[in-house]
């Protein structure tokens, strides 16, 4: 039986037993000395990668920037072109990726390295499949958004806008495989250059093809394809020129256990898009409110104020996913337990903070996105919600990282349908509808949804039993692993 954690007569704190684990924390000091490690290791992973993927969503943001200063009408309908088509296929590619995030963490826990490059390349095929399938959400996007009832004029020019960015799409079949492969050997600072060289170059190109050379919203869709396939390809180049331990070359072993990679990434994509398509869908039902363009714009604004924020926690959450998938790796329960608590508690003074700079600049936060008096005073009477959403944020991602980590992920698919689908979204639509709350009435339901899925997530976080899952994660990668060695 191992030792309580407790200090030694030269006055140190055993931390670690002989296994590597964690022993028992007993005493503030003890559990100060685990925040100050498990700091230090979580955020050395995900600080990287938070800012990785900011900038990565940064593009969307300064491309709808760019359009947003050529007109009201441009800026709704490019904002239904990347925040619902664009996100409704983004949510399901970064799903379909996620299982990846699983395996590669755990193997590379494991030590067995010489996996990571067979899984990616799985990857990497069940994705470009997924393109061809999702592919026709963009051909056919203009009699899609009309169907769904949003009017003439953005339905039209979204439909063009989404077509154009099409091969966008097609970039995350190799984006997200290889992003994944490097986050689970913690190569993440090569991933935080790539996106800083791809944000600046997508900025000049949408200042050179929209202001100068005067393409329009043309210009700024063909700037975020360039600036996606650009970021795609040299993370592609670093893989195989320098991580030679994982990369040993293209393998027939790919297509190996492909059907249970599949069911794995599937529910992972189903876990991710309840979650990402939900926030979506309030796009769609305000389009059906009166004054439609200004709604969509003001709350369009909105939601990228609240995506830069939740951006940082998806790199909490990739961060998370790493520590956790490597220590069930390598049979490490007390560790794994004890990073989800010290970045929980982080995640929620983060949240708290930025909850408090959104309401403190509520009538300033819109000025860089448009010039129109009334989306500026739609976006501060929206304030309020933007704010008790970033603070969700800062719970919600942790959590699901963990699921991730774990291969939980057809557990929270279940936890997600029943609080957005179930008792979320109607609760917004008799809000906003019924009650006639317009958007703040939607948006206000929609996150009693989001409160209630934060609920009942630490719930089941709770009652984790942590030994349980790293026998699991043995399992898993003898199944899957195993026949290679």
């Amino acid at each position: 039986m191992e030792a309580p954690l407790l200090e030694s007569t030269s006055g140190d704190l055993q931390l670690f037993g002989d296994n590597g684990d964690y022993l028992p924390v007993k005493g503030l000091k003890a559990w100060w000395r685990v925040v100050c490690v498990e700091s230090g290791k979580l955020w050395r992973i995900g600080g990287p990668i938070a800012f990785q993927i900011v900038c990565q969503y940064s593009t969307a943001s300064v491309t709808t920037v760019f359009v947003g200063h050529l007109g009201d009408v441009e800026l709704a309908a490019f904002s239904i072109a990347l925040s619902v088509v664009c996100t409704f296929s983004f949510g399901f590619m970064l799903g379909m990726g996620s299982a990846l995030e699983t395996l590669c963490g755990q193997a590379f826990g494991a030590g067995q390295v010489h996996m990571l490059g067979i899984y990616m390349q799985r990857s990497i095929i069940i994705l470009l499949s997924t393109c061809i399938l999702v592919s026709p959400l963009y051909i056919f996007a203009t009699p899609i958004l009309k169907l769904l009832g949003q009017r003439d004029e953005i339905a039209d020019s979204a439909g063009v806008y989404t077509l154009m960015v099409l091969p966008q799409l097609c970039s995350l079949a190799i984006a997200f495989p290889t992003q994944k492969f490097l986050q689970a050997q913690s190569k993440v600072s090569v991933l935080a250059w790539i996106a800083v060289f791809t944000l600046a170059s997508l900025t000049f190109m949408c200042w050179l093809f929209v202001c100068v050379f005067g393409w329009g919203a043309a210009g700024a869709a063909l700037a975020f394809d360039l600036a996606s396939w650009g970021s795609a390809i040299g993370q592609s180049v670093y893989v195989i020129g320098w991580c030679k331990d994982g990369w040993k070359g293209f393998t027939w072993a790919a297509f190996r256990e492909i059907w249970a990679f599949v069911r794995l990434s599937f529910a992972s994509a189903v876990m991710l898009c309840l979650e990402i398509w939900y926030m979506m869908s309030i796009i769609i039902l305000t389009g059906h409110l009166d004054n439609a363009v200004t709604a969509v714009g003001s709350l369009s604004i909105c939601m990228n104020v609240d995506n830069w924020e939740a951006m940082v926690f998806m790199g909490v959450n990739a961060a998370i996913s790493v520590r956790v998938s490597n220590e069930l790796g390598m049979g490490h329960p007390r560790a794994a337990r004890y990073s989800v608590y010290v970045i929980l508690s982080q995640s929620v003074m983060i949240g708290i903070i930025c909850m408090i700079v959104v309401l403190a600049t509520r009538n300033h936060i819109s000025v860089i996105f448009t010039d129109s008096e009334d989306m500026r005073r739609g976006v501060s009477r929206l304030s309020g919600l933007l704010g008790i959403t970033m603070l969700l944020n800062s719970v919600q991602p942790v959590i699901s990282g963990v699921a991730i980590g774990g291969g939980w992920q057809a557990l929270v698919a279940y936890i997600n349908l029943a609080c957005y689908y179930a008792f979320g979204l109607p609760l917004g639509y008799l809000l906003g509808y019924v009650a006639n709350l317009g958007v703040v009435g939607l948006w206000g339901g929609m996150i009693a949804g989001v409160g209630l899925q934060t609920l009942l997530l630490i719930v089941v976080l709770y009652k984790t039993n942590w030994n349980k899952e790293v026998e699991q994660t043995t399992e898993r990668m003898m199944k899957w692993g195993g026949q290679l060695l």
